[in-house]
Parts: C-alpha cells; sequence; structure tokens
C-alpha cells in the first residue's frame, strides 16, 4: 500500500502544470470549468489540454477520470470507479472502464448559450447482481450554457438519454457563480422528468486553489430518501474532488 501512494503520489505531481496566463496581462487565468458535480457544461479543454479528476465518494470509493482535448472543439476521455478503496473494508472492487466524448458545436453569441454535444458512460452506485449502475451515467446529452445576469454567474441546462434500450429523455439544470476566480457556489437538478428514476438535487463549492488545480466539496442527492430498485437505501452522500489541469 505504501508504495501505491508513493506513486499515485508521483503521478499526481507530474501532473501539475504551470500555470495558465493571460498573454495580454501575463497574469494567471482560470481554466473554464468543463462540468459542475453530476452536471456536464459546455466547456471543453483547449487543444492539447489535459485534465486528471479524482473523486471520493461514499463507503470509500475512488472515481479516476482522464480528459483529452485531442482537436481544437473535441475532448475526448475516460474513467472508472474503483469501490473501497479508502478506509479497511473489502473487498476492492475496480468497475468496468467507462468513455467520455464532448463535442463543442457552437461558441454562444449575445443571446444563444455555448452548445455541445456528447457522451458519458459514468455512472454511480455499481450493482454488481444486475451489473449496472442503479445511477445510470449522461449517455448520449446535448447541452447549453451561458453567462446571466450578474458577471461570474452561468446557467447550464439540456438533455440527455441515459439508455438506449428505453429510449428515456432526461433533464438536467446547473448553476454556478464563481468569485474572483477564486471560489465557485453550485447547483444542480438533474434527472428530471421521470419519477421511477426520481429528480436529484446537489450542491457545492469549487476552489480554485491556483489556476490549474481545484478542490470540490458537495452533497449530492440532498434530502432524498427511499430505495434504488434492487432494495438498496437511497440517501444523501458527501463526496470530494480534485482536479488538475495541464497541456501537452
Amino acid at each position: 500500500m505504501k508504495k501505491l501512494n508513493s506513486v499515485l503520489a508521483l503521478l499526481l505531481l507530474a501532473a501539475v502544470p504551470a500555470p495558465a496566463k493571460d498573454k495580454e496581462k501575463g497574469e494567471s487565468v482560470v481554466i473554464p470549468d468543463v462540468e459542475m458535480i453530476d452536471v456536464p457544461t459546455a466547456g471543453i479543454l483547449d487543444y492539447y489540454g489535459f485534465m486528471v479528476k479524482t473523486r471520493f465518494y461514499s463507503g470509500g470509493g475512488v472515481l479516476g477520470g482522464l480528459n483529452f482535448g485531442v482537436q481544437e472543439r473535441l475532448n475526448l476521455g475516460a474513467s472508472m470507479s474503483v469501490d473501497r478503496l479508502v478506509g479497511s473494508d473489502s473487498p476492492i472492487k475496480m468497475r468496468r472502464p467507462e468513455i467520455q466524448v464532448k463535442f463543442r458545436f457552437f461558441d454562444g453569441g449575445y443571446y444563444i448559450p455555448a452548445a455541445a454535444v456528447g457522451y458519458d458512460g459514468q455512472g454511480y452506485y455499481y450493482d454488481p447482481a444486475d451489473k449496472k449502475y442503479l445511477e445510470k451515467g449522461k449517455g448520449l446529452y446535448l447541452v447549453g450554457s451561458k453567462e446571466i445576469g450578474l458577471a461570474g454567474l452561468a446557467l447550464h441546462g439540456g438533455f440527455n438519454v441515459p439508455d438506449f434500450d428505453n429510449n428515456y429523455l432526461f433533464g438536467f439544470l446547473g448553476l454556478n457563480y464563481t468569485l474572483e476566480d477564486k471560489i465557485a457556489f453550485m447547483l444542480e437538478y438533474d434527472s428530471l422528468f421521470h419519477s421511477d428514476d426520481p429528480a436529484r438535487f446537489n450542491a457545492g463549492i469549487r476552489l480554485y486553489v491556483t489556476p490549474y488545480f481545484q478542490l470540490d466539496m458537495g452533497v449530492r442527492e440532498i434530502g432524498r430518501n427511499g430505495a434504488f430498485d434492487n432494495g438498496a437505501k437511497r440517501k444523501a452522500e458527501r463526496m470530494v474532488q480534485m482536479r488538475y489541469n495541464t497541456s501537452f
């Protein structure tokens, strides 16, 4: 375990880049957010951009992800969750990797939001008996993002089809307010329109520790109770997430 921790620490240090710079002012600037807690945005990584994400969730689980800016408007990525990696519970279970793709086809205008289409197969709460996630990934989605009212206040919304077997159309909304590129407050209303997969309300904060390193702390499924289809209890979940941005 000590060797594993050392390797992980070296990988994280290797991912730390030099701060992004404003070419005109020579000042450090924050890279646009490509996602919130569970809700995607129309933001993308720049060409040659690279992001490493580590998310800690309930039960000692860890979700790791990589995302690349392979073209000017195209991002490709992959993620994988490992249950019970942190703590003393066992056995540790690695879940199958999932892919992420996002293409930003419109940069937005004065009235019209920026828009992107994508696919995200990463779900939450894996059920080994049925070999599926109790909370499905976004699947195929369309998202728009627009700054509204105040500087730093952005609204994100869209539609998604997580499961092509039943072709249900879901919706999602997100709102975030970024204060002086130091801290952002995030609210989400996810998984809308279908009572058999109840909507989720999430909230959190994002600390911009540096222009290339962000720390998220949030609560998912606020106020939610009841059970999933397999009988597992449904309740609020605390999560912590770290994101590192760099470029090739």
